[in-house]
């Protein structure tokens, strides 16, 4: 049977408040475990996986599996980040690539290159729709799209939305580009955006035409993942609301919202999209 997993963001447990104590990564992942969630993602770049590997026993001790979203800044950083990928036993390497190319042509080395790295290595690889990375634009990932047929996609939608400032409702063009972007992505991640802000608040009435529009991109990509993958298949939702600045503050710094519990309200709408998919 198919089975979906939810993992949580380190990076979305951080509060970046200076009102208010950090927490520790020790408390992070022990609301994560006991929330419920089935794992956390770390966001490491090649100089960052000496600390990041030092986390290996919080997954452990809580019973997390493991997620990587890679940050490599040069075509030779992708061997040792995936080595740490393999070290923690992750279930897959999402790539947000500081090798940014201006013409898609010339971005095809180097997907194939780390994509053949990552076959070696026996690590599954993503490519992650994303802001000031390589996937930047949605126009340019349409392209490499067509260039790279075997390149597999993790879609943060919410980067193309605001890169392309989509208008809601959201038109049959862009609506058809979406659709041919979930049909190639095997992970996706929960963060809700208009067409001005990378990551509003869910709650919020004037919101809700996009929270509705971003379910029904999550449903219609987790119904082509199961129509493409094996019976015994897992799908990890990752849920994603990142720290100021991503999370718009008032002038003392403070929050609009609570992300924590916007995370667990995204993790309960996709666990009830999947069960409707059933």
């Amino acid at each position: 049977m198919q089975k979906l997993e939810v993992y949580q963001s380190l990076w979305g447990m951080q509060l970046r408040n200076p009102n208010t104590p950090e927490r520790t990564d020790e408390e992070a992942f022990a609301m994560v475990a006991e929330a419920g969630f089935d794992g956390m993602c770390l966001d490491p770049s090649v100089e960052e996986i000496a600390d990041n590997l030092a986390k290996r026993s919080l997954f452990e001790s809580n019973g997390l599996g493991c997620m990587v979203n890679a940050f490599p800044h040069s075509p030779g950083d992708m061997e040792p980040l995936l080595d740490f990928a393999n070290d923690m036993n992750a279930c897959m390497v999402n790539v947000i690539s500081g090798v940014m190319p201006i013409r898609p042509e010339e971005a095809v080395p180097v997907v194939r290159d780390w994509i053949g790295t990552a076959d070696r290595k026996r690590m599954p690889m993503l490519f992650e729709t994303h802001r000031d990375g390589l996937l930047n634009d949605l126009y340019f990932t349409l392209q490499l799209m067509d260039l790279v047929p075997e390149m597999r996609l993790c879609a943060d939608l919410s980067h193309f939305v605001v890169d392309r400032e989509l208008r809601a409702p959201v038109p049959e063009r862009d609506e058809q580009y979406i659709q041919s972007v979930l049909d190639r992505s095997d992970c996706f991640q929960g963060r809700i955006a208009n067409r001005e802000q990378v990551q509003i608040q869910i709650d919020f009435p004037q919101h809700q035409e996009w929270v509705e529009i971003f379910k029904g991109w999550w449903k219609d990509g987790m119904r082509m993942w199961r129509e493409r993958n094996k019976d015994d298949a897992t799908l990890v939702f990752l849920c994603e609301l990142g720290p100021p600045p991503y999370a718009i503050t008032d002038g003392d710094q403070n929050e609009l919202s609570n992300r924590w519990e916007e995370s667990l309200k995204i993790r309960d709408w996709v666990r009830a999209i999947w069960a409707e998919l059933d």
